[in-house]
Parts: C-alpha cells; structure tokens; sequence
C-alpha cells in the first residue's frame, strides 16, 4: 500500500489540474520518508529470520543426532517422534505453499494496479476502477493478515502451554535425581500435613482445632497437590476471580490434572477458605480477649509504677548528692592533676636543657677528636709518601746496575757470535776457491768442441726425403676426383 500510494496521489493531482502542487510535493515527501522506514523495517525482520532460520537449522541437526540414531536405547519410542515430526513437516510444507499462493495472487494484483495507473485517464470511471482496485487489493492484505495473526495466537498458546509443560517435567525430573529424602517429601507430600498436640487442644479454639484437623485430613495447605501446581492454580483462579471459565486455562497449566481433579481441588479450596476465615475470626476474638486482659494488667502496672516512681525519686536525690560530692573531689582531683602536670612540664622543661648542653659539650669534643685524627692521617700519609720514594729510588739503581750488567753479557755474546761468523765465511771461501781449482784442472783434461752450421735449419729431414721417394711414382700417374691437400707457398718448390 506504501508503494502505491505515490502513483495514487499523482493521479489525483493530474485531475485537479495541479491546483495544489505544493501541498502534493510535501505529502511525496511524506510517503518517501514512510516508504524509507517500512524499507528499514523489512530489512531488519529479514535479518532477524534469517538468524532465526540458522538456530532452527542447528537445533533440528543437534535434534536429528538423537532420534535417527539406530544405535540408540530408545529407538522404539523415537520412531513415535519421528512420524509426528514428518507429519509437522508436510503440514509446514502445505502451509508455506498456501501462504506463497496468496502471496502471489496479492503480488499479481498489485501488478496489474501498476499496469493500470501507468496509462491514467482523467475520468470518473477510471478513479472508480482503481478504488475498486485498491479495496480488493486492501481486504487481501487484511485477511491475510488477520488470518496470520489468528494463527500465531494459537501457535503462541500451544507454545505456552508446552513450556508449562516442559517445566513441569524439569522440575520432576530434577527432583527424581536428587533422590534424597526431601525430594521424597515434597512428592508425597507429608511436610504439608500439620499435626496438632493434643495438650494444646485444650488451650486453642474449637475453630483452630477444627482448621488443623481439616489440614490433616486433606493433605495440608495445598490440598495433597505439590507446590508448583498449587501455585499455578492460585494464579489461575485469582485471574479469574474464581468463575468456572478458568477451567481451560488451568488445564493448559496444569498438564498433568484432569478436570476433576481441577473441580476437587477447587472445592478443597472454597471449603479451605472458610475454615480458614473461621479461624481467622476466632484468633481474632481471643486476641481482643487477651488485649482487655493486657489493659487490666496495665492498669495494676501503672499503680505499681507509681509506687516506684516515687522510690525511683527518693534514689535520685540521694544519687543527686551523691553525684555533687563526687563532682567536688573530681574538680580537687583535677587541680591538683593540672599543678603536677604544670611542675612536670618544668622539670622536662629543666632536663631538655640539661640534655642540650650535653650534647653540646658532645658535639665539640667529637670535633676535637675528628680534627687529631685528621691530623695524624695526614702525618702518616706524608710519612708513607717519603718512604715510597725512597724505595723507588733505591730499587732504580738496583734496576741499572742489573741492566749493565746484562748489557755487558749480551756484548760479549754479540763478540762471541761475530767471531764465529767470521771464520765460517773464511772456511766457506777457502772451499770455494779449492773448488775452483779443482774445476779447472778436471777441464784442461776433458775438451768438447761443438760446430755450429746454421743452414741445416733450411734443409729437409731424412724422413722428409725418404717420404719423398716412397710418393714420387704414384705422383706421375694421374688421379681424378681425388682429393689433395693444400700444399702451402713456402714448400711448393720442395
């Protein structure tokens, strides 16, 4: 409807002939920021199905795990589960295509109100048409939507209901695993049973006697039923008021009551209600019994209260002087307190001064001994300077004399040394020239005389010219086609 509300309004404003241009402009404006929010709203419940969509996914595969499992205990009883959950299937199924269909025919008509406005004639006949158009369109939408809400109404009930019954049997369930003795008493329910003393019987009203014995005989204050069923009955009936229409409500609350059970309850309920007024009366009239007995009691109280206010009286006076006289010696006490503080005070006063110049008297002969021993750490530093001197002077004379005198040792080794030398290089000549002489004579006994000829670099080899011989008849004959070697210029003559 957002969406064709625009095209309707052009088409109006082109029969007005444009008279109010302005006003149709701002009412565009209008539908534009309408049509924003309803696009923004769109965009936000796809979103949020979609997330709905994939936490349905997870469950039905963690739900699956289970009931498709063949390895399981209890698939006899699943198989029960898995037919009801096919045919929940196949009835989403039928629904969603139902729901498409009518979808559908809504779209189509939509369409072809589009169709229609695109091609608009300034006639009665043509405005009539659409508005016919549009109401169709307008009463679709509406039963749709009213059949939709009809639907998710029951399906919300049917959810409530499956809560309430869901944790119904959690609370059973969690109460079966304790398994202790409280769990067996809130289950049987014994706690709510009251029992009366039969030595208190004769002091209580017969209406509270009668009250308690009705409690025993019917299981307790909540009627043999357990705590949260009673509890969700007590809503239900007080939402109610009581009227019998509650009935259906309470049977979807109470998934593990019958209807009987429900009316029985109810009666034990009507029946609990006057016993219980009854009682309320009577404790009522007892207390007012007992108020008139407090105020009799009063009255004597208030008498003897007198007589011992006027005792009461008579202490305070003595109590008073008492009081003075104590007051008295406390002040002579605190005087004589503040003189001995005050000649404390002197006498600290005398013993700081005292400690003062102590400490002064302290203070200078500490600085007298500092300065002694200043002086004489000075004295024998001076002296230690001295005889470190002196040592280093005597230990430089001892150090030059050793120096000498290995300087000298060194010298005469040096001598030594180049004394040697010196003979072995005359020892090495006289072998030298021995050598020599030796040489000459060995030469004038053997003579070698070799000639040079220069020209035998020019003349062939001996296995040049036998190779010469052995080619020069083969030469003569002639060969064809056969390949030679390239006889370079410098032999061509050989």
């Amino acid at each position: 409807m957002a969406a064709l509300a625009p095209a309707l309004a052009a088409a109006a404003g082109r029969l007005q002939n444009e008279s109010c241009s302005s006003s149709a402009g701002a009412g565009r404006q209008f539908q534009s920021w309408k049509m924003k929010a309803e696009r923004a709203k769109k965009v936000e419940f796809i979103r949020t199905a979609e997330k709905l969509k994939a936490q349905l996914a997870n469950i039905e595969k963690e739900r699956n795990g289970h009931l498709y499992n063949r390895k399981s205990d209890f698939r006899v009883e699943y198989r029960l589960l898995e037919e009801l959950e096919h045919s929940m299937t196949v009835s989403r199924k039928t629904e969603k295509a139902k729901i498409l269909q009518q979808l559908l025919k809504i779209q189509n008509s939509v369409k072809r109100l589009q169709q229609q406005l695109k091609d608009v004639k300034p006639t009665p006949e043509f405005v009539d048409k659409i508005k016919e158009m549009m109401e169709e369109i307008e009463n679709a939408i509406n039963t749709f939507k009213e059949e939709q809400r009809q639907i998710y109404q029951q399906l919300l009930k049917e959810e409530k209901a499956a809560i309430n019954e869901l944790s119904l049997f959690e609370r059973k369930v969690e109460l079966w695993v304790l398994g202790s003795s409280t769990a067996e008493k809130v289950l049987k329910l014994p706690s709510a049973r009251v029992t009366v003393d039969k030595t208190l019987e004769n002091h209580l009203p017969k209406e509270v006697i009668e009250f308690e014995r009705f409690l025993q005989r019917t299981g307790g204050r909540q009627g043999g039923w357990d705590d949260y069923d009673h509890q969700n009955f007590l809503k239900i009936r007080t939402k109610y008021r009581g009227r019998l229409s509650y009935m259906d409500e309470a049977l979807e609350y109470l998934s593990g009551r019958t209807k009987e059970d429900i009316e029985q309850h109810d009666k034990w309920y009507q029946e609990f209600v006057i016993l219980h007024e009854r009682k309320k009366e009577s404790i009522k009239k007892w207390k007012e019994k007992q108020q008139q007995e407090k105020e009799r009691n009063l009255k004597e109280k208030e008498k003897s209260e007198k007589m011992l206010k006027e005792r009461w009286l008579q202490h305070e006076e003595a109590q008073k002087q008492k009081a003075e006289e104590r007051k008295r010696k406390q002040a002579a006490v605190e005087v004589w307190k503040k003189q001995h503080v005050v000649a404390f005070a002197m006498d600290q006063a005398s013993q700081l001064k005292l400690e003062e110049k102590k400490q002064q008297e302290c203070q200078s002969h500490v600085k007298l001994l500092l300065e002694r021993n200043t002086l004489q750490k000075k004295v024998k530093e001076e002296l230690e300077k001295l005889e470190n001197e002196k040592r280093e002077e005597t230990e430089k004379e001892e150090r030059k004399q050793i120096a000498a005198q290995e300087i000298s040792k060194f010298q005469e080794h040096d001598l030594h040394k180049l004394e040697l030398r010196v003979l072995q290089k005359h020892a090495k000549e006289t072998e030298k020239q021995e050598e020599e002489k030796r040489l000459a004579k060995f030469r004038e006994k053997v003579e070698i005389r070799v000639t040079r000829d220069r020209s035998r670099l020019n003349r062939p080899t001996k296995s040049w010219e036998e190779r010469r011989q052995e080619t020069t008849p083969a030469a003569a004959e002639p060969q064809l086609g056969v390949p030679q070697r390239a006889v370079p210029a410098w032999r061509g003559g050989l």
